[in-house]
């Protein structure tokens, strides 16, 4: 019977995209990740992975003496790597460009320079396969290398893995692959194994083709959305403790204080609270929310939005602050204290998923934010085996909980990527021959590759 193959996970959090390397086959020998709360939950779910906790810069050494003694001569077969995104990722950029300005943040964010480490790593092991995960942002963002050049972190990585290495970085859609999440990434790979050389030579990727779109063209299936994945769980109500919860584990919510309930119970599905009309007299005229990007980059919402009806002078069931005795409008963008709709997958989940002012995450119809159970069924996280607990026994807090979600890749999506890997690389993937030449004709191989 032939070993699982081996792979290492950098950057691991608390191991949801490690669910699809190991059900795909592979022995996830090692995990690195700097924060103790993600790694204690990914080593009460992974109890045989070697767990290396601390800054990567400074556990380096320890990751390749610890994978070299494991691998004992063998090959790595993957390297799983996702570094953080925050100094990339264009849901801060408004934040991370104001800090910028004031002088609190360097222009060149160091977290952008955890690439390196991470290829000194593969430099050093020299995997069959690397696959890296990140936000689209990363194809654009640069990084000062350790020559004190400015580089692009793919030039970088291609630089370094050198001409033994083919690949790209592609951005996928996830919901593409059949996730209920719109939830764009980007994933680069590249390999020295040799089919998967041949493979990439005839097709220039190594992505499988996508399984749904969005109206269900081609032979593909629509969407998945989130009825279909939420839309038969228990009711739930914010309004009180007692309708705020359910027997199911994780299917509750906090409840929202008066003000916040009236904002919510008045916002039709699929649009914002900014937007709410009257509901004393019922005029629905007045003026909806907006916003625009600056010259200086920054994403800036409206200030003019009216916060009492024009009609009757009624308060609006806007989002607003009471400020020096006045009620003023909330400072917020057109997404926030928005309702999902039910029939599209869900927006990306992020680490404020159980705030109503986060992006579009209040419930298509009830009076709530999602539960963190919906959660774990829109990230397809209820379809593999995974428990929210430590192995130190400490309680898994909810925040830890909302982080691991919104830092982490819906594994069921990259489930598809890692078979479609393995079977390329065991020569079994659709449109190699089984036996003979490794790839069919190039007739057909260019017609694959012009219907992607």
């Amino acid at each position: 019977m032939p070993q699982p193959q081996k792979a290492i996970s950098l950057f691991t959090s608390g191991g949801i995209g490690d669910l699809a390397i190991r059900r795909a086959g592979f022995d996830i020998v090692l995990s690195s990740e700097l924060l103790e709360d993600r790694h204690s939950v990914f080593k009460a779910n992974f109890p045989a992975t070697r767990a290396v906790s601390g800054d990567i810069w400074e556990t380096k050494s320890e990751i390749l003496s610890s994978v070299r003694s494991q691998l004992n001569g063998s090959e790595l077969d993957l390297l799983y790597a996702t570094p953080p995104c925050q100094g990339m990722s264009k849901n801060g950029r408004g934040k991370l460009l104001s800090s910028i300005r004031a002088g609190l943040k360097p222009s060149k964010d160091l977290r952008n320079r955890l690439i390196i480490p991470t290829m000194e790593i593969a430099s050093e092991l020299r995997p069959r396969t690397i696959l890296l995960e990140n936000v689209p942002e990363m194809a654009s963002t640069a990084i000062v290398d350790g020559s004190g050049r400015e580089v692009s972190i793919i030039e970088h990585i291609a630089q370094t893995l050198g001409s033994e290495y083919v690949g790209r970085a592609e951005v996928v859609e996830f919901a593409d692959y059949g996730v209920p999440q719109c939830r764009q990434r980007l994933i680069t790979i590249f390999s020295r194994d040799d089919r998967m050389r041949e493979w990439f030579r005839a097709f220039q990727t190594f992505l499988p083709s996508p399984t749904h779109c969005q109206y269900g063209r081609n032979g593909r299936k629509t969407w998945v959305t989130v009825r279909e994945a939420i839309g038969s769980l228990p009711k739930l109500d914010a309004k009180n403790s007692q309708s705020a919860v359910s027997a199911i584990p994780f299917h509750r919510v906090p409840v929202l204080d008066e003000m916040k309930y009236w904002w919510v119970e008045n916002t039709p599905t699929g649009r914002g609270a900014f937007d709410n009309q009257c509901c004393i007299c019922g005029y629905s005229e007045n003026p909806i929310h907006g916003a625009r990007r600056e010259v200086d980059g920054v994403n800036r919402a409206s200030r003019s939005t009216p916060l009492h009806c024009e009609k009757c002078g009624s308060l609006l069931p806007r989002p607003s602050v009471e400020r020096e005795g006045e009620r003023v409008l909330m400072r917020g963008f057109t997404s926030a204290y928005k309702r999902m709709s039910y029939d599209k997958p869900s927006s990306a989940l992020t680490r404020n998923l159980s705030y109503a002012c986060s992006d579009n995450k209040l419930h298509p119809e009830q009076n709530r934010v999602l539960s963190l159970y919906e959660a774990f069924c829109l990230h397809t996280l209820d379809q593999y085996e995974y428990r929210w607990i430590r192995d130190d026994g400490k309680r898994v807090s909810d925040k830890t909980i909302r982080e691991i979600i919104g830092e982490s890749i819906p594994p069921a999506g990259l489930q598809k990527i890692v078979d479609h890997l393995a079977k390329i690389a065991n020569d079994t993937a659709n449109g190699f021959e089984q036996s003979g030449p490794l790839f069919a004709d190039v007739k057909h191989t260019r017609s694959r590759v012009a219907q992607r």
